[in-house]
């Protein structure tokens, strides 16, 4: 019940002060003792007690309204912070500007960030002049992957006497990105023996590609001076009245791989946010994977559920920075060759595939990463949750 009331208490106490006024620490002292001088004023009708009386609530009531004032004319921009990968520190950039021809002082500026970037940060101006401007800039370690998102930043003061508390929310959204931290793998078998036969394919039907003359069209565009004439579509650029050359299909004779992570819930999640789980070591392992496949020519992409093929580095890195468990569903996977990463086996995989299994923290058995091959020819690494997840990714 004791708990109730203080956290009711709590909540009146931010109402008022982002609405009106609180009193402060000194601020309640003084409306005790003016209160006190009040009713011995009027227990006794001492006109001298009056006269305190009244200085006084004169006094709390100008140091009500100033601090109100003194928040007035203010504004506030932050500059986007750009993405980092978890370990590094988030370069943040807030400007204060005071709009007003009065400068103010005693300021209190609060970043309100989210609890898992470390809570609220604070910074003190003593005194901002007419028409200038505070940049205030700070970082935020990271520690852990994610998107995280926080609107408003908070204004407060208790100039100029300290007796009442003012703040007011002024909008400045900020979305900061950390991705998953990248393992630099010198190699990995699982990659490295992934799919030969699937290259080979590939590469015999570029050359056969190579030679052919029609389908190869992808578009038409304007002449350009150094276009070779053999490319000139004469009877679109008839049509046209100016030249139009084809844009041919590039093909490429590098092999592809899918990174595709398991997002279903069947991952050993720990109670601890901050400890690394089996899953986070998932997708850490899916962003250093595909960053080793990228290094070695390799036309990478990554699979989920919810994205399906995403291509683009800066937008895999996004993706893995946002991604969460039970997130999309359990879907059809894509054509091989593929290498899967999941904490429960048994889910048929297509040829040329490799599956990576992340054991839970709380099976039975704890040992070093094995390398297996079941009876469909699968290449299964497995991963124990004890040993360096790099050194295992690398054999």
């Amino acid at each position: 019940m004791g708990h109730l009331l203080i956290s009711m208490l709590k909540r009146l106490s931010r109402w008022l002060e982002n609405n009106w006024v609180t009193p402060a620490y000194s601020g309640w002292v003084l409306l005790g003792i003016t209160l006190c001088f009040l009713g011995a004023a009027t227990n006794t009708m001492a006109g001298w007690l009056y006269v305190i009386s009244g200085v006084t609530i004169a006094l709390l009531s100008v140091s009500s309204i100033l601090p109100q004032r003194g928040l007035q004319g203010l504004a506030i921009t932050r500059q986007v912070p750009g993405p980092v990968s978890a370990g590094e520190a988030l370069s943040m950039v807030l400007t204060l500007k005071n709009t007003t021809a009065q400068s103010k002082s005693l300021l209190q500026l609060q970043d309100l960030v989210p609890e898992r970037l470390g809570g609220v940060k604070i910074c003190a101006i003593a005194t901002l002049v007419p028409h200038g401007q505070y940049t205030w800039r700070y970082e935020i370690p990271t520690q852990r992957r994610g998107i995280y998102t926080w609107p408003e930043v908070r204004l407060r003061t208790a100039a100029p006497l300290g007796l009442f508390w003012c703040s007011r929310l002024h909008p400045a959204k900020a979305k900061a990105v950390v991705y998953p931290q990248i393992l630099p793998l010198d190699r990995c078998p699982v990659i490295d023996a992934l799919g030969d036969e699937t290259g080979r394919q590939r590469l015999q039907k570029t050359a056969i590609n190579a030679t052919g003359t029609e389908g190869l069209t992808r578009a038409l565009r304007p002449y350009r001076w150094g276009d070779p004439t053999r490319l000139i579509h004469w009877r679109t650029s008839a049509r046209y009245g100016e030249l139009r050359v084809r844009e041919l299909e590039v093909l490429t004779s590098h092999q592809s791989m899918i990174i595709a992570l398991d997002t279903s819930n069947t991952w050993d999640i720990d109670s601890n946010t901050w400890t690394i789980d089996s899953f986070e070591r998932a997708v850490i392992a899916a962003a250093s994977l595909y960053h080793y496949g990228q290094q070695q020519g390799l036309a990478t992409e990554l699979w989920t559920a919810k994205t399906g093929l995403v291509r683009d580095m800066t937008a895999v890195l996004t993706v893995l920075a946002g991604i969460k468990l039970n997130d999309g569903g359990d879907h059809k996977l894509p054509a091989p060759p593929l290498v899967w990463l999941t904490a429960r086996t048994g889910k048929p995989l297509p040829q040329n595939s490799a599956e990576i299994l992340f054991w839970s923290k709380t099976a039975a058995h704890s040992g070093p990463s094995v390398h297996a091959e079941d009876k469909q020819g699968t290449n299964r690494l497995i991963i124990n949750p004890v040993d360096d997840l790099q050194r295992q990714l690398q054999g």
